[in-house]
């Protein structure tokens, strides 16, 4: 008997007829649980029944995380590609794979709900995905051969793509360059945004369908979803000082915010990383009290007819 660890897993996607490894940190995570109803089966002759009979037919949607440490090498795009990806109000599906040493799991139709990035001094950068997918299953065991279109003559861990992953990994470390109109963003403490895909899924559950379930193989699962709404929003910290004093109680609901991810070690002025703009954009400003005193500014986008995809301006 042997044991599945955390540290020993591997995470891919395929999506596009393509497969990736994406490296994760040990914040990975993804389950499916099922809907229980309860019925009463106390009857007017057997008063005596008092707990309650259950069924099961149905399956609630798959839900998943992870941490995605970025790097130079930039191997993790396809994530920054699905988080915003949107077409014909559909979010861009893919397959999840995650490979232990004694198995090999899929999750079926994963979609990425959210995204949240931290750009905080001397950091390495990473992004928190969220998502959700329709089925979990066991397909094979550890030496299970994902599916997809591998290039000629390859075999890295059984799985290829049509683009083989970098043969180094380079750790980033960055530190952010804001600014918000004419602000003085200076003495930032932290910076952090997030890209939020609010999704409902479409009942899915009838009677006809559930009078024909007898296990997990033939239950009710999710399939079809609407995208209720798309936000980018975050949050900047900076130190309290002399230059900025006057800017703790502002607001605007129509500003210019560029959030710039630049590497440590590279001026203000090099270009960055990575970088979002918000135009228009609102924010409101306050003052926390604490050891030294700060000011946050909460911000996100408004009524903006840029597509998400152009919404980065800096990373491919």
């Amino acid at each position: 008997m042997s044991y599945s660890f955390l540290k020993e897993s591997k995470l891919f996607i395929v999506y596009g007829g393509n497969k990736y490894r994406i490296y994760t940190d040990a914040a990975l995570d993804f389950s499916q649980t099922f809907t229980q109803d309860s019925f009463s089966v106390k009857t007017l002759h057997n008063q005596a029944k008092m707990i309650e009979g259950a069924i099961i037919t149905s399956a609630n949607p798959v839900d998943f995380s992870f941490n995605v440490p970025l790097t130079k090498e930039k191997d993790e795009s396809p994530i920054i590609s699905l988080l915003q990806g949107l077409s014909n109000e559909q979010l861009t599906s893919f397959d999840i794979y995650v490979q232990t040493g004694s198995a090999s799991f899929k999750l079926d139709s994963a979609i990425i709900t959210g995204g949240d990035f931290d750009v905080s001094p001397n950091k390495q950068f990473v992004v928190r995905v969220q998502g959700q997918g329709t089925k979990l299953e066991k397909v094979g065991d550890e030496s299970y051969t994902i599916p997809g279109n591998a290039p000629s003559g390859s075999n890295w861990d059984t799985v290829g793509s049509n683009q083989l992953p970098s043969s180094t990994r380079t750790p980033l470390l960055v530190y952010p360059v804001v600014t918000i109109d004419s602000l003085n963003m200076n003495n930032i403490v932290s910076t952090n945004f997030s890209i939020v895909n609010e999704i409902t899924w479409t009942d899915y559950r009838t009677l006809q369908k559930s009078l024909l379930v007898t296990d997990s193989s033939n239950i009710m699962r999710p399939s079809d979803y609407v995208v209720e709404k798309r936000n980018i929003s975050g949050n900047v910290v900076q130190y309290q000082t002399d230059n900025n004093i006057n800017q703790f109680d502002d607001f605007s609901t129509n500003s210019n915010i560029t959030i710039k991810a630049v590497e440590v070690g590279k001026a203000a002025s090099a270009t960055p990383f990575f970088q979002i703009q918000l135009n228009p954009a609102s924010f409101t400003a306050r003052m926390t009290v604490a050891g030294a005193f700060t000011q946050s500014y909460d911000f996100r986008l408004v009524n903006s007819s840029t597509a998400f995809a152009d919404i980065i301006t800096q990373y491919s």
